[in-house]
Order: structure tokens, then sequence, then C-alpha cells
């Protein structure tokens, strides 16, 4: 009986910084999709830690800040069987394979990097040699694990665009090596803006009363929301030019209920912005309760924590180390026999 070879999946890989606090934006954007993903790719979801070193942190917080983020990859419901989820540190080739990227990465290509230019404007005081090589270590993050997907948001288009320029630059120069990835726009996921300064991306950096933290309390949560800035017309209609808040809290209320703008206005017409906010509230409410209390049980069980880091990082060097052995070969580093 003839046998048909099963197809291998694509593999997806995603690193989140454990530094700042994990927002709304971030789930919508991010997180609620990864769990969709799971069934469809082979997903690695790195806890990127030591891309993080760049600015400098407190250790303590640095390794609070890791299992925190760790433990809520697991509340929204990613299984650690299924997608391997780690912490970049605990995988020693995202550091050999960066610097082996670094070699054949241009000054000029790093320079260019918008990423680099924002953070020494904002860390002037420590602009250092990991900041301006970040998007080469982002590269290896990928390319360790010939990667054939990475979701990635407008923010990201650059970083993508080296890691698959350095990956046929080394493929052209010693042979077939690495798999030249591309991006994954998802279908499905808002862009969910700042609360105070709609035109702009929610971001975990900002102030606290710009975004909605994933563990943020009910009240917490409200509050804010009734703070969101608005226009003065009370219309709650769809218009992302002329209306950016309302717009932003139409575009988080139809994420989390699944309604669309046209259903969200008839519902709304003639009740005025405060009604809505508050039907905002009590539906991002209703969607974060059950994240937070799977989080609150997760975080908790510092032994089932520390099952998931082993297990996921041993799995994660396995991987990593068949790419290694070709690369090292490649480029004339001698293998080392015991």
């Amino acid at each position: 009986m003839e046998q048909t070879q099963v197809e291998r999946k694509k593999r997806l890989f995603s690193g989140i910084q454990p530094t700042g606090t994990l927002t709304l934006g971030n789930y919508i954007g991010a997180l609620r999709n990864f769990k969709l993903l799971e069934d469809q790719y082979d997903c690695l979801f790195s806890v990127v830690d030591l891309h993080a070193l760049t600015v400098r942190q407190d250790p303590a917080q640095l390794r609070k800040n890791c299992l925190k983020v760790m433990s809520l990859f697991l509340a929204v419901g990613l299984d650690p069987d299924k997608s391997l989820i780690y912490f970049q540190s605990h995988v020693s080739g995202h550091a050999e394979l960066g610097w082996i990227l670094d070699c054949i990465t241009y000054m000029g290509e790093l320079s260019r990097m918008t990423q680099f230019k924002d953070k020494s404007a904002r860390h002037a005081d420590n602009i250092n040699a990991g900041l301006f090589t970040y998007p080469s270590l982002m590269a290896a993050d990928i390319l360790l694990y010939q990667s054939d997907m990475v979701p990635i948001g407008a923010d990201q288009k650059q970083h993508l665009e080296l890691a698959r320029n350095l990956a046929e630059r080394f493929n052209s120069v010693y042979g077939e090596t690495f798999v030249v990835p591309d991006g994954y726009f998802p279908k499905v996921g808002a862009r969910i803006m700042s609360l105070q300064e709609p035109t702009r991306k929610m971001s975990k950096s900002d102030p606290e009363d710009t975004y909605i933290a994933l563990l943020d309390e009910p009240n917490i949560i409200r509050k804010k929301l009734r703070r969101a800035q608005t226009d003065c017309d009370n219309s709650v209609v769809f218009d992302p030019e002329n209306k950016p808040g309302i717009s932003n809290l139409m575009s988080i209320f139809s994420a989390v209920t699944g309604k669309n703008m046209d259903e969200i206005t008839a519902e709304y017409d003639g009740r005025g912005y405060g009604a809505f906010k508050d039907a905002v509230a009590d539906a991002v409410i209703a969607e974060l309760e059950p994240i937070q209390a799977r989080y609150a049980k997760i975080s908790a069980d510092k032994a089932y924590l520390a099952e998931v880091m082993t297990k996921n990082a041993e799995r994660a060097n396995a991987l990593a180390q068949r790419t290694l052995l070709k690369v090292r070969r490649k480029v004339g580093l001698a293998a080392l026999k015991l």
C-alpha cells in the first residue's frame, strides 16, 4: 500500500518582552489569536528576556515579569504540550546565532532601524551596543527554529525584513541553511489605541491611564474607560479619522462581543457616551474575568510553572541545536566530539 507523506505544519514564532504590563491591546491583537493558531501551526512563543536587557532592569522584577508573562500565556488557554512556551535565555543558541548573524549584518542596516532611533532618544543615558544589534538577535530568534511565519505589527516590519535579508544573505554565501520567514497578518483582531491619545497604539510602556492591563481589577477597568477620551457630539459612530476616541472604544467593544460597527451604532443610537462606556466596561470585564481567574491559579502553582519552563526549554534547545549544527559547520567552526 502506497504511503502518503504527512505534510509538516508550518512553524510560527513570536516573542514578547517581559517588560511593562500586558494590555488589552496585546490580548486582542496577539494573545487571543495565538490560541487560534495552535492547531494550524507548529507554534513557538518566547518570553524574550535577553531583549529586555537593552534597558536596565531590576533583576528580581525581571524574573517576576518573566513568570508573569508565561502565566498569562497559559491563562489565555495556550497548551504547553502543543505550543512551545519558553524563556529566550534558557536557549543559549539565541545568543550564539545572534553573534554569527552580527557578523553578516551591516552597520548601515542597523543604523536605519526606526526603533533604535526611538529607543536611543528615550534612553539617551544608555545607548548600548545591545540596543544597536537588537535586530540581529531578533533575526536569530526567528531563524534559529526555521520559522515559516512571524506575526507582526506595522512597527516590526523593518525587523522582519532584516531577518529575511540575513537568511537570504547567509544562504547565498554558505548554501541553503535557513527558511526565509514570511509575516503573518491576523485576519481577526482590531488595532487597539491609547485611551487618552486614540491616534496612538495602546502601549504597555505608556502611563497607566492610557491602557487596560490584562490583570486590572473591574473597578479600575471601569474608571479608565469612563475617563477615555472622546469627542463632544455624543454619537456612537465609527469614524476613526474624525472621531478616533469613540471609534477606538467601538473597536474594543466589537473585538470582545463580536458585534459589528453597524450593530453597535444601532444599539446605542441616542443613548450617549456614558451608557456606551459602561457597556464597554461590562464587556471587557466579562472577557478578562476567566483569564484573571486562571492566571491566579496558574501563577500560584510554582511546581507547574517550573515543569512547563524546564520541559519547554529542553524541547526548544533540541530544535535550536539542529539549526546550530548546520550553521557551525557551514561557517567553519570545528565540531566538538566529547
